[in-house]
């Protein structure tokens, strides 16, 4: 089914979206523009570029968003392209391994909550000083269910602070007229990434590994499926936009019935 188009829900409105070069982010920005927001792709992939080339009012910027600088450099300059930043989409996440806790290293566990909290604690950083002296914005933040899923440890611990990020930072800048609002996606359909997250499973043993956790997210999912695309992109513009201007401080699982 191809997704409903709601013309105009973004017009006047600057969205920056990171982790946009592919997957749920780069869907979501694609989205936005066809809904009429200026928007500012962030990845630290070239292929940003690629992308937001594509589309009309858009900008793209490469950061490294797993440091404070990177993240900075990136909301500035998006807030100097536009003159604003009205909605900050924070995508960028995504485990690295598969396996049992116990098979990881103390190296990998930093490295996963490298990828999967920091980027999101440092870009709501980075943004807060425009939205608080305009006085209004939304950010989205995009957590998982996976906070209770099996071989995936570390990156649970960072998506739970991605939760908890939501439901603290919502409770401080309320009195600014500023929305903090998270999704929490379950199992995804996505094309094969063109630049990968991480090793891919080699030994018997990751492989099996990996399956079990395809298996229990379908498993866990009252509709036995994983989702789409176009299911996330959904909630995320919905909590985006102002029709979701009485919601804040909470995250929504967009998972099938799996609530995490």
């Amino acid at each position: 089914m191809s997704p409903r188009i709601f013309a105009d829900r973004f017009t006047d409105r600057v969205v920056v979206v990171t982790g946009a070069a592919q997957g749920i982010g780069r869907c979501v920005a694609e989205r936005i523009s066809a809904e009429g927001g200026s928007v500012v792709l962030v990845d630290r992939a070239e292929l940003v570029h690629e992308v937001a080339g594509s589309l009309e009012r858009s900008h793209s910027i490469t950061a490294d968003l797993e440091q404070f600088a990177g993240a900075e450099k990136a909301i500035d300059e998006a807030h100097g392209h536009f003159g604003r930043i009205d909605v900050l989409i924070n995508n960028v996440g995504g485990t690295i391994w598969a396996k049992p806790y116990e098979h990881y290293t103390p190296e990998q566990i930093q490295a996963e909550v490298q990828r999967s909290l920091f980027p999101t604690l440092w870009s709501c950083r980075a943004v807060l000083p425009h939205l608080i002296s305009a006085r209004s914005g939304t950010i989205v933040n995009v957590s998982s269910v996976a906070t209770r899923g099996v071989n995936r440890v570390p990156y649970a611990a960072a998506k739970g602070g991605v939760s908890a990020i939501t439901a603290a930072l919502a409770l401080e800048v309320a009195q600014y007229g500023i929305r903090v609002v998270a999704t929490a996606p379950g199992g995804t359909d996505a094309p094969t990434r063109v630049v990968a997250r991480g090793p891919s499973a080699q030994t018997e043993d990751e492989k099996i590994w990996y399956q079990q956790v395809v298996d229990q997210t379908v498993d866990s999912s009252l509709q036995k499926r994983y989702g789409t695309l176009d299911e996330q992109t959904a909630a995320i513009t919905f909590l985006a936009s102002e029709e979701a201007s009485y919601i804040t401080g909470t995250v929504l699982p967009v998972a099938g019935g799996d609530l995490g």
